[in-house]
C-alpha cells in the first residue's frame, strides 16, 4: 500500500516568464561564446565603422564621415544579428533535432520564439553600446528624439527575425548558410549602409529604398544626422515587413 506525500520541489513546469528567462539566458550565452557569430555580429560592423570611417573610401557627401555611417552600421549590426545570425543558428538548430526536442518540453513554441527574440535584443543591446562608444570616439555627434531611434531599432529588428526565422524554417540548413550570408553581403553594398542610395540609378534607388535595411539606415540617419522627426515612411515600410516576415514564418515554419 503505497500513501501520498509532499515532495519538495513540487514535480511541475516552472511558471511561463521563468521558462523564457531561462532559454533566453542560455540562448545569449552560446551566441556569445560562438566565435563565427561574433565575427559577423561584432567584428564586421565594428571594423566597417572605423575602417570607413577613417579612409576616404567611399563619398558620403557633406560633414564627418563617421555621422553618414554610424547609423547605417547600427542598422547593419540589427541585421547581422535578428537576420543573419539568427537565421544561421536556427537552422541548424532544425537540423540537429533541437528544436523538435525543444518543441516537446513545457516551454511552448511562441514561448521558444518569444526567448530568442529577447536573446536578440539583449546582444543588439551590446552592439548598440559598443558601436556608440567607437562613434563617439571618432567624433560622431548625433541629433533626434532618442523615442524615435528605439521604434526603429525595435521595428527593424522585428522585420529582420520574422525574415531569418522564415528562410531558417524553410530551407535546409546549408541552404540557409549560403543565401543569409549572400544576403548579409548584397544588402551591405546595396542597402546604404556604406554607399548612399543616391550613387545608384534612380530606377535602382526606388527599389533599393523599399528594403528593409534601407528603410532602417535612412530613418536612423535622418533622425542621428539631421536631427528629424519621427521618420514615419521608414517606419511604415518596417512595420509591413514585419508583419509579412512574422506572418509567413508562422505559417510556413517547419520544426523539423
Amino acid at each position: 500500500m503505497t500513501t501520498s506525500g509532499t515532495y519538495a520541489p513540487r514535480p511541475g513546469a516552472a511558471p511561463l516568464p521563468r521558462m523564457i528567462a531561462a532559454q533566453a539566458a542560455l540562448e545569449t550565452k552560446m551566441l556569445l561564446r560562438n566565435g563565427e557569430q561574433l565575427l559577423l555580429t561584432v567584428v564586421i560592423p565594428t571594423l566597417l565603422l572605423v575602417l570607413f570611417g577613417s579612409v576616404d573610401i567611399v563619398d558620403t557627401g557633406k560633414g564627418e564621415a563617421v555621422d553618414f555611417l554610424a547609423p547605417g552600421v547600427l542598422a547593419l549590426a540589427v541585421m547581422s544579428t535578428a537576420f543573419t545570425g539568427q537565421a544561421i543558428a536556427t537552422g541548424f538548430e532544425r537540423r540537429y533535432g533541437v528544436l523538435k526536442r525543444l518543441a516537446v518540453s513545457p516551454l511552448p513554441r511562441w514561448g521558444l520564439m518569444a526567448a530568442k527574440t529577447l536573446s536578440v535584443l539583449v546582444t543588439e543591446a551590446l552592439q548598440v553600446v559598443l558601436l556608440t562608444v567607437i562613434a563617439f570616439a571618432m567624433g560622431w555627434s548625433p541629433h533626434g528624439n532618442p523615442f524615435a531611434v528605439l521604434l526603429l531599432l525595435v521595428l527593424g529588428t522585428a522585420a529582420f527575425s520574422g525574415l531569418g526565422l522564415l528562410m531558417a524554417g524553410t530551407l535546409k540548413a546549408e541552404a540557409t548558410l549560403a543565401a543569409a550570408n549572400l544576403v548579409f553581403l548584397l544588402l551591405l553594398v546595396g542597402g546604404g549602409v556604406v554607399v548612399p542610395l543616391d550613387k545608384f540609378p534612380d530606377a535602382a534607388q526606388s527599389v533599393l529604398g523599399l528594403l528593409p535595411i534601407a528603410a532602417l539606415s535612412d530613418g536612423l540617419r535622418d533622425v542621428l544626422q539631421h536631427g528629424a522627426g519621427m521618420p514615419w515612411a521608414d517606419l511604415g515600410i518596417l512595420a509591413v515587413w514585419a508583419v509579412l516576415g512574422l506572418g509567413a514564418a508562422a505559417r510556413f515554419f517547419r520544426w523539423e
